[in-house]
């Protein structure tokens, strides 16, 4: 595998100064590489921090600006942040309403903003993102894992913040849009965390991994390479049945990349999955297509629904002004 890459021990740091750098207008680096944070903190407003191992880029410092998060607490390649990152970052924008955490439902994830939110001295809540759909049961997780449909959730308590929502109506509703939202994966390739050198699994390059998560977990199944149509139905199929959505139901749709995968593959998937909607009836209201929740350079997607009501799509459509997502400004 070749990569970009000075030392494999400086990685993270001389990323996050290059992405610093590159939207300095938007964001400000924490000491020590802590976090990165909204450059404009807004008083008496509730402060959303997220976070989780790197190698996910654009997720989650890429969403750290105006109707997302106000900062993002980056650990190791696939290795969670610590409590004090997260206690350093709830200091750093706190708005005097409070502090909510959106966390990914890893156990290392869970272990350390638990621990942040205990010693806290802020009021504080915690929305647990849980949408893969594609496994129960993990030795990564402690349940369902949390993969691209933390982008949603973040996007939609990110509006609601901005409007002036309180800690409990941010809690309340993120708990909500969490259960509307389904994702399941699917991998072409393993992808090769720069430390270990190595492909993190093995797979041929006639097979997939079906319902794979975002570090290379094992999915549902490995099965031989299957049309582009067909993946996308089994994909989309799951996510229909697990949130019983009915004919007449109003959606999202996410085709989220994992690093590896062109957007021309990207976007016909996106043909594909609307077309398995709407044979159920279930209309999408909205679209969004490209890698932003990845698994450093691995080949393959996910396809994410989230139900949708009035209130869900107003806070979607909001302005939104981050490194990795922006409209309406």
């Amino acid at each position: 595998m070749k990569n970009f890459i000075n030392r494999v021990d400086s990685v993270l740091e001389e990323s996050l100064d290059g992405f610093a750098a590159a939207h300095a207008d938007l964001v400000v680096l924490g000491e020590e590489y802590e976090f990165i944070r909204r450059k404009d903190v807004r008083p008496g407003k509730v402060a959303l921090i997220s976070g989780g191992g790197s190698g996910h880029e654009p997720l989650h410092a890429g969403f750290v600006g105006y109707g997302m998060l106000d900062a993002a607490c980056p650990g190791q390649i696939f290795t969670s942040p610590t409590p004090n990152q997260m206690l350093n970052a709830a200091k750093a924008v706190d708005g005097g309403a409070g502090v909510l955490f959106i966390v990914k439902n890893y156990s290392g994830d869970m272990m350390n903003f638990h621990m942040a939110a205990e010693i806290l001295d802020q009021e504080n809540a915690t929305v647990i993102v849980n949408d893969d759909v594609a496994v129960e049961n993990s030795t990564h997780t402690t349940g369902r894992r949390g993969v691209a449909g933390t982008l949603i959730v973040e996007k939609i308590l990110g509006a609601a913040a901005e409007r002036g929502d309180s800690l409990q109506e941010l809690k309340i509703l993120g708990d909500a849009v969490n259960k509307a939202t389904a994702t399941m994966g699917v991998a072409l390739s393993s992808c090769t965390v720069p430390a270990a050198g190595k492909p993190t699994f093995q797979i041929s390059a006639t097979d997939m991994e079906v319902g794979v998560g975002i570090h290379g977990e094992p999915g549902r199944r490995r099965v031989p390479l299957a049309s582009a149509d067909a993946i996308a139905h089994e994909l989309t199929t799951a996510v229909i049945e697990d949130l019983s959505l009915k004919a007449g139901q109003e959606v999202i749709l996410l085709v989220n990349g994992f690093g590896g995968t062109p957007m021309l593959e990207l976007y016909l998937m996106v043909k594909a999955a609307r077309k398995v909607l709407a044979k159920s009836g279930v209309t999408v209201v909205r679209f969004l297509t490209g890698s932003y929740v990845t698994s450093l350079e691995m080949a393959g997607c996910s396809i994410t629904v989230t139900a949708v009501n009035d209130e869900f799509l107003a806070l979607w459509d909001a302005a939104v002004c981050t490194p990795a997502l922006r409209w309406g400004m």
